[in-house]
């Protein structure tokens, strides 16, 4: 086992409790406030990232596609534009960017497509007619920005409840189940949608007001510690298999799931097709979730306000999300509710793998 986690990796896990003291004073302050403008800036990369993909996918004039979405997106951004303070402006664009930065790299790619069929000025003119579209909008002062804003907030009351995030866990790890990637598949929707939801976390505790969201993106670091599927208590379980194959697995992917990877897991166990192990890969984060939803919406441990990267392990990373201990010591009840779950789910599969010729 020693051979396969590197020191460095070590050396990591124990610079983070270090880091988490460090960043519990101003510093944390600091990176919460970049954060704001951060997803502006994502955006408007997203616009042109996104709209050269697609002009690749769909064989279309690269050059015009990406200058065209760029175009709009500039014309869709919230009025009025105070450029004279552009951190606060990326404060704003962050709350409907990256809705804008899609829906538009998708339109004017749809356009471009229409107007194929006849010819290069078909495509041309597809893009112009919706360039037109917003310039009009832009002078009227009806920029896409305010109207998607002002759609996003029965969105974002719907997406903050219990039965959202119950439906996006069983999705997600449903679709796992049968080796799709359940988050990527519903990352255009969900992603933007919980993104904006933590902006809003952020922005409030910035202004030292409640925080008015519970499903955020960082709540899910609770939900699936491991990675899909709360799979972190299965990769140290299989350290102590009898079937040589599972405990070399396990030696492979517990640094991984430390970091919330679990795909080797997924993939090399498998669990994606396993009847053995399909129950607990869905039900354990439907459990996970319940318990970090009412546990948050009860006040027992503080909202999630700053976004944490995924790959950052579950205790440090709800830590950092909310800077209350106790979110701590709630997802160590669910790591250890997740293993009695899956504990007798796994001795099966090993009694299945040791009566294998």
């Amino acid at each position: 086992m020693r051979e396969s986690l590197p020191r460095s990796f070590f050396a990591l896990l124990a610079a983070i409790p270090v880091f988490m003291i460090v960043a519990s004073g101003s510093l944390l302050q600091r990176l919460v406030g970049a954060e704001l403008p951060a997803f502006g800036a994502m955006a408007a990369a997203l616009a042109a990232i996104l709209s050269y993909r697609l002009a690749l996918h769909l064989n279309l004039p690269r050059v015009l596609l990406v200058t065209a979405t760029c175009a709009a997106f500039l014309l869709a951004l919230p009025q009025p534009a105070d450029i004279s303070h552009p951190i606060a402006y990326l404060n704003l664009v962050g709350g409907t960017g990256l809705f804008l930065a899609i829906g538009l790299a998708l339109i004017v790619a749809g356009a471009a497509a229409a107007g194929r069929r006849y010819g290069k000025a078909g495509e041309i003119a597809g893009v112009a007619i919706v360039l037109v579209l917003l310039v009009t909008a832009f002078l009227l002062h009806a920029p896409p920005a305010n109207a998607a804003a002002a759609a996003l907030a029965p969105l974002g009351r719907l997406g903050d409840s219990y039965g959202a995030l119950m439906l996006v866990v069983a999705l997600e790890t449903l679709l796992w189940t049968v080796g799709v990637h359940g988050p990527a598949v519903l990352a255009a929707v969900i992603t933007p949608l919980y993104l904006t939801l933590q902006r809003q976390n952020t922005d409030a505790f910035l202004h030292h007001a409640p925080l008015p969201h519970i499903v955020v993106v960082s709540l899910f670091l609770f939900v699936f510690p491991g990675g899909a599927g709360a799979t972190l208590p299965v990769a140290f379980l299989l350290l102590f298999s009898r079937a040589p194959r599972l405990r070399l697995l396990a030696r492979a992917t517990v640094a991984p799931a430390l970091c919330n990877i679990n795909e080797p897991l997924l993939f090399g166990l498998p669990i994606v097709a396993n009847p053995f192990l399909v129950v607990p890969f869905v039900g354990v984060p439907l459990m996970t979730g319940t318990i970090a939803y009412f546990a948050t919406a009860n006040n027992l441990v503080s909202r999630a306000y700053t976004y944490i990267p995924g790959l950052v392990p579950a205790p440090a990373g709800v830590y950092l999300a909310t800077l209350d201990w106790r979110a701590v010591i709630l997802v160590l009840v669910n790591i250890a509710l997740a293993t009695i779950v899956y504990l007798p789910f796994v001795r099966a599969y090993e009694r299945h793998e040791a009566a294998l010729p």
